[in-house]
């Protein structure tokens, strides 16, 4: 996948299959979105994802910056779909500024040589956000493109958005995050050396310190899978301060693998959350945690076998 980021000055030779967004998250409305422009590869076009860096929410201060994916995770995240040219677009005042009519001209039809948009009807672009799905249209037969309109996609009778997936990761909600997604809540990074609590326990665990833009959900312990090398592992995961055993106050999200002894520091892993168990708390001590973390492992092994644990 061609990645084209830090500059406007950009063009792309063959003509394109074009979807314009935030994409945070990827959600089922955002898959379908990009199935559409995926298809046209089919037709010889190249399938490409134009979206601003930083998100405009983000340069207005309409947003803390938290977002569902990461810069990597998208990108790895748009590899895998089979998107073949990304274009992460500079924003700034100055090209927030551009005028909707020449950003259809001379972004979408000089430099990206669209000859075919997906957008949904909300679909908004150019100075003040004023662009939107009706100027695309009138212009189609201009910028000699076809425009497909892209219905949204409803769950428990709400349409699917990135503000709605937030609202449930922030709740802890993570069945319904993955209903949102099609696939659980992941959070990747490179797992780094702990305090080694956990394994003084035979508890060893797997640690991760998540990138400050990640949004995370509620501290607390989650029952877990992990992704390692292509393989799927069952997991426990902490999300927090581990306020019993750490004063420095920093954020983790620290992971026990069940049946997994391989030395993992330096590795690349997708920790994906399924299930929130309980809230994160101080323990009167290293012995009270002990025994919680011994009844969480247990508890989330039922879990991950499917049998129902008494009271």
């Amino acid at each position: 996948m061609r990645i084209i980021h830090s500059t406007t000055d950009f063009a792309i030779e063959e003509k394109s299959a074009v979807a314009v967004g935030k994409f945070d998250g990827i959600h089922l409305g955002h898959q379908k979105l990009l199935r559409c422009i995926l298809e046209q590869k089919e037709q010889g076009l190249k399938a490409v994802v134009f979206t601003f860096d930083p998100p405009p929410a983000v340069l207005f201060g309409m947003s803390s910056g938290k977002e569902l994916m990461t810069k990597e995770e998208k990108r790895a995240a748009f590899f895998e779909m089979g998107i073949d040219i990304l274009v992460e677009f500079p924003l700034n005042y100055g090209t927030a500024a551009t005028e909707p009519q020449d950003f259809i001209e001379e972004v979408l039809v000089r430099r990206m040589r669209s000859a075919y948009i997906a957008a949904g009807a909300d679909v908004s672009f150019g100075a003040k956000g004023a662009g939107n799905y009706m100027l695309l249209k009138s212009m189609a037969a201009f910028g000699g493109y076809e425009l497909q309109l892209v219905d949204k996609v409803c769950y428990n009778g709400r349409e699917i958005s990135s503000t709605y997936v937030r609202e449930e990761v922030e709740k802890g909600n993570m069945e319904e995050v993955k209903a949102l997604l099609g696939a659980p809540y992941g959070i990747k990074g490179t797992v780094m050396h702990g305090k080694r609590f956990g394994r003084t326990i035979g508890m060893p665990t797997a640690n991760l310190l998540p990138e400050p833009q990640k949004l995370l959900p509620p501290n607390g312990v989650y029952y877990s899978e992990v992704w390692m090398d292509g393989v799927k592992y069952k997991g426990i995961t902490n999300i927090g301060y581990k306020p019993t055993v750490s004063e420095k106050g920093q954020i983790g999200v620290e992971t026990y693998i069940y049946g997994f002894e391989e030395e993992v520091y330096g590795k690349e892993i997708a920790v994906r959350l399924l299930k929130f168990k309980r809230p994160e708390r101080k323990f009167d001590g290293k012995a009270e945690l002990k025994e919680q973390m011994m009844k969480d492992m247990e508890e989330g092994m039922a879990f991950h076998t499917g049998i129902q644990m008494k009271g």
